[in-house]
């Protein structure tokens, strides 16, 4: 079934455009992600989006990107960033990965943080729900987002090929290109791509600022979110050489984006950032293992806070991350790998809006993953691992940050264990339950001083412990040829949840004039302050449903019909206050009818998202809504080319959207109507 595209990865582009209906096959798709073993079904809950489904649903932002999965909400701090929350899980919880490893930034800091990376170089998205991916570190007990761009090929490439995009729409006006090329001989192969996005202010329904916090004096601006505007600009080059039992590569890329933070009128995120990697792999080899895997990456990342055309602050990140996983020969009916992780990273924040102090953080870890077919029908998983964190603060002289003084170091440990028991050809059982711990990082040990993105004056606290939390998943899992999908439900208890606790004093900032009622705090910050929050260790309790079914209805003469049906709720709640944990998704119901026939696709696509009034006392409620969006394209070939024409709109009854799980909800709405057209080729 091929459906219409929003954006294409260039390489997705060529594969979607190379095949036609009549020719399609589904195949399963591979987790890779937490799952090296390349077992055909994971214990773990997991979503890959590839080829059409990745098409259908890429924004200009990751957590855009990804806010229709199962589980998955976006931080929404306007179009130019946006975090994928998982479970109502975010920041350090979530691990983001760029083909397999950590790409450092300063995303997981600030909700006006970028993740650094335009989903148009994306060529497959997998998402690992829960901790069962205890392979990439206690910074992964919410869950994994692993991001595949193709920039050091792994497998052979014969001849020239190439994909362009032009794109030109939607709610903030958006003109993006994109475009690849990759050759290749068999043995040498080489990546290029370069790609290129410019938006306007994003137009909204009605006013930016809620009626909860308008003032009917000053009510703010109307049909446009203020300083909501942008760039992104990347590219990158990579090659490979490839022989019959493995690969080795090398890639470089380059991020640099501008845009406005919708919280703070004049205030602009300049922001770049320098990635290498090196990636590599031997198979068939002889000895206690059989293929080994390697990837490394190490990145310069940088971004300046910049008002009235000065700079206030600074923020700096680089560092490496390096990973190996070795797969031993088959221990009878048991099969694993051991690896091992090693990271650097050095952060620092300058300026007068500095709210934590220079940090370096080590780590190193082991961890193993044993499979074992244990029947014809059951198959049991074991992992574990052992990880130490060095966080080292450096005040630099910083009075504000003089009680950073020493080191901090945490010996975390993880384990996990899944089954998967097929019932019978249509029915399966999945299972998985994990015990996690996370070392605190370096803002919830040493932070000190007002954020501005978030409202608050944020302290953090040394003698802080481990993060710890036992999970449990259970689903069941359908495939009949006609239904497809899956229903399950989780449960996670954490014995020492650091959250960002109100204190009830208040605290003096720095001396901007931002406006009043930005946040979710009420509160005049030029003149009463910030209210005070501080990091604690508190029990918690995260728990939900989460279900998906795609329904293929008929295909006849007049095309093929199907219906995609989704939707998750979470509840989460502090156990030691006994209030609601803040920024959780209500209940969420997607659906979308599908119809295909011959070079033609189009589809209707209906999202409701109930209200949430389950919230702590220092935040608002969102109102619920439903919103309707429709597409549709045509292919057609000119002498060797495909091409593809489209147009897509979303929010066509332009309905007030505010996401529960941004700290902006009062402010910036999510986009009205828009309508986008593109063209895509590929040779």
């Amino acid at each position: 079934m091929l459906y219409i595209p929003l954006r294409l990865s260039p390489l997705a582009v060529a594969l979607w455009l190379a095949s036609s209906p009549s020719q399609a096959v589904e195949l399963e798709p591979q987790v890779i992600t937490a799952n090296p073993l390349g077992n055909r079904q994971l214990a773990a809950p997991s979503t890959v989006l590839e080829g059409d489904n990745l098409l259908q649903q890429q924004h200009g932002s990751l957590g855009e990107t990804l806010n229709k999965q199962p589980g998955v909400a976006s931080t929404w701090f306007g179009p130019g960033a946006s975090r994928p929350v998982i479970r109502g899980l975010d920041g350090d919880r979530i691990r983001i990965l760029r083909n397999g490893v950590g790409a450092l930034d300063a995303s997981s800091l600030s909700y006006d943080h970028a993740v650094p990376l335009d989903p148009v170089t994306v060529e497959r998205v997998e998402i690992v729900r829960g901790p069962a991916a205890l392979l990439y570190g206690g910074n992964a007990i919410g869950g994994v987002v692993n991001t595949f761009d193709n920039r050091i090929p792994d497998a052979p490439i014969e001849g020239i090929h190439g994909a362009g995009e032009l794109r030109y729409g939607g709610a903030d006006t958006t003109r993006s290109s994109a475009g690849k090329l990759e050759a290749g001989n068999g043995a040498f192969a080489l990546h290029l791509d370069a790609n290129s996005r410019q938006f306007n202010d994003l137009r909204i329904p009605g006013y930016a600022h809620s009626s909860k916090v308008r003032d009917a004096d000053e009510p703010g601006s109307k049909h446009r979110l203020e300083n909501s505007d942008g760039r992104q600009d990347g590219g990158a080059v990579g090659g490979s050489y490839q022989w019959d039992h493995g690969y080795a590569g090398l890639s470089y890329s380059r991020y640099d984006s501008n845009y406005g933070s919708v919280a703070e009128p004049g205030v602009r995120l300049d922001m770049q950032q320098d990635h290498y990697a090196f990636a590599s792999e031997l198979r068939d080899l002889e000895g206690p293992f059989s293929s080994v895997k390697v990837d490394a990456g190490y990145t310069d990342y940088e971004h300046s806070e910049i008002e009235e055309g000065e700079v206030h602050t600074t923020f700096k990140n680089k560092g490496y991350e390096a990973r190996i996983e070795a797969r031993h020969q088959p221990l009878g009916p048991v099969e694993g790998v051991i690896g091992a992780q090693v990271s650097r990273n050095e952060f620092s924040a300058l300026g007068e809006e500095a709210f934590v102090p220079h940090t370096d953080t080590d780590s190193l870890a082991l961890f193993m993953l044993e499979q074992w077919q244990a029947t014809e029908r059951l198959n049991l998983s074991l992992g574990a691992r052992l990880e130490h964190t060095r966080v080292d603060p450096d005040a630099k002289g910083n009075e504000t940050f003089a009680a950073a003084d020493s080191a901090s170091s945490f010996n975390a440990f993880s384990l996990s264990s899944g089954a998967v028991y097929q019932l019978d050809p249509v029915w399966a059982l999945a299972a998985n339950l994990g015990y996690t711990e996370r070392a605190p990082t370096f803002y919830e040990l040493y932070a000190n001083g007002a954020h501005v993105a978030t409202g608050a004056y944020e302290v953090g606290d040394a003698s802080l412990n481990k993060e710890k939390a036992i999970s449990g998943d259970l689903a069941l899992r359908f495939d009949n040829g006609t239904h497809k999908g899956s229903v399950g439900v989780f449960y996670s208890h954490f014995r020492n949840y650091i959250g960002l606790i109100g204190t009830g004093n208040l605290r003096e900032g720095h001396d901007h004039d931002h406006g009043e009622d930005e946040h979710d705090h009420d509160h005049d910050h030029d003149h009463d302050g910030f209210p005070e929050y501080q990091y604690q260790g508190v029990r918690a309790r995260f728990y939900g449903i989460e279900a998906q079914d795609r329904w293929q209805l008929v295909e006849n003469r007049y095309g093929s019909f199907a219906l995609e049906l989704s939707g998750d709720y979470t509840r989460a709640k502090n156990l030691d206050s006994g209030e609601p944990l803040p920024r959780i998704a209500p209940l969420r119901l997607n659906s979308g009818l599908v119809w295909a026939l011959d070079r033609w696709q189009a589809r209707v696509d209906v999202q409701h998202a109930a209200s949430q009034h389950r919230t702590p006392a220092n935040e608002t409620s969102t109102d619920g809504y439903t919103t309707l969006g429709a597409s549709v394209g045509y292919r057609f070939d000119i002498g060797q080319s495909e091409w593809l024409a489209f147009v897509r709109g979303e929010n066509l009854t332009d309905q007030t959207v505010r996401y529960a799980s941004s700290i902006l909800r009062d402010i910036a709405p999510a986009p009205g109507r828009s309508v986008e057209v593109g063209l895509r080729t590929t040779f």
